[in-house]
């Protein structure tokens, strides 16, 4: 096989992980702004997300929030995505939209309320027996606004008691993924503000633990793939929510603010032997203005360009350079990659699978967004915290 036909069958392989929630309703803290035709349902946000793997190929699943995706019956709902050539995904929790929580959920001070958290997040492990979903996806809204507010180490304490609860729950072939944030909503700590401490307390719940790496979670300057380098070389990475930002978690679509930086994350991925189905990529982002279809049809792309540029890397050249101390001629050697327009390349693997070469284009002949706006008409439309 040739160098270009093995990136393309790895391009092929590729999944990316829709989330639920991008195609409800979403905006700010200020405002949240309503369009036509958003799902109403968990089912028609599985009919939006079977719309992006029909137009790229590279979807398969999409990610639910409970409760924001509640049902009664899972098992149906799993069918239902099935009938749309799509499956459910990473489970979500969501310990962070209930009064309860305003001084923290498995953190919390009060026994009652870590009851109240820990049950949420068995419940969730619940629903992934019932939906076939592998990984629980955690991610806590923990920490505090004052010096003295709480016992930071106590904080930690409580935090290791909760997971390691619900990590033994946890059954043959399910994982638990802990993401972490560097602050929002709590200001002065955050009980999982990085990756050092998701690392420490999934390193000591065992090898179902992995850590998640959001893009849009770290400190401006944050050399992001020096962190997955270094997670994947101890094999505690376990995937990726990917957006951009431009100041804090902005979750707008990935590559939008730096796509460098994506590829350079890519790289490192490639390289580290992250291309697998055991590192999920998975999107978390919010499209407040733009259309919600559209947008995520464009983030898969971007996905899959940054992939291509890490898959064209010359590695061979770039280890003699490393070795050799050519500093630069080893930037050379990624800078050549990343520089290369790897658009032809994709629209020739899309053609290859069947699909139109320009998915965006093809989702607006489709007239599925006509549709939507015609037949969802009435109900409530999902939306962030909905």
């Amino acid at each position: 096989m040739t160098e270009l036909a093995a990136v393309k069958a790895a391009l092929k392989t590729q999944a990316v992980e829709t989330p639920s929630w991008a195609y409800g309703n979403s905006g700010t803290r200020f405002k949240v702004f309503a369009q036509q035709g958003v799902p109403r349902t968990p089912q028609e946000k599985l009919d939006d997300a079977a719309k992006v793997h029909e137009f790229t190929a590279v979807a398969p699943t999409v990610a639910l929030h409970i409760p924001w995706d509640k049902v009664a019956d899972y098992a149906a709902l799993a069918k239902h995505a099935e009938d749309r050539g799509v499956r459910l995904g990473a489970i979500n929790s969501n310990t962070f939209q209930d009064d309860d929580y305003r001084l923290g959920s498995i953190c919390h001070p009060d026994a009652a309320v870590r009851r109240k958290a820990v049950d949420h997040l068995l419940e969730c492990v619940d629903i992934m027996d019932a939906t076939g979903s592998t990984d629980l996806k955690l991610w806590f809204a923990d920490g505090t606004n004052y010096p003295g507010q709480d016992d930071i180490r106590a904080r930690q304490d409580r935090l290791a008691e909760g997971l390691a609860e619900v990590y033994e729950r946890l059954g043959e072939g399910q994982r638990m993924l802990l993401e972490y944030k560097l602050f929002e909503p709590a200001f002065y700590t955050t009980d999982v503000p990085d990756w050092g401490t998701a690392y420490a307390h999934c390193l000591k719940l065992g090898e179902k633990a992995q850590v998640v790496v959001d893009t849009g979670h770290h400190a401006p300057g944050t050399n992001i793939e020096f962190i997955v380098a270094t997670l994947l070389r101890e094999d505690k990475l376990g995937g990726f929510d990917f957006n951009s930002r431009f100041y804090a978690d902005d979750d707008l679509m990935v590559g939008a603010a730096d796509p460098f930086q994506l590829f350079r994350i890519m790289y490192e991925v490639v390289r580290g032997g992250g291309f697998t189905p055991e590192v999920a990529f998975m999107l978390d982002q919010c499209h407040n203005i733009e259309a919600k279809i559209p947008a995520i049809i464009r983030s898969v792309m971007n996905v899959q360009e940054a992939t291509a540029k890490a898959l064209l890397v010359d590695r061979a050249a770039l280890a003699e350079a490393q070795a050799a101390g050519d500093v630069l001629g080893a930037n050379a050697v990624l800078m050549d990659a990343y520089n290369t327009d790897v658009r032809p390349l994709l629209r020739e693997v899309r053609e290859e699978m069947g699909l139109d070469p320009d998915p965006v284009a093809a989702y607006r002949r489709s007239g599925w967004a006509e549709r939507i706006v015609a037949e969802r008409v009435g109900g409530e439309q999902a939306g962030w915290g909905a």
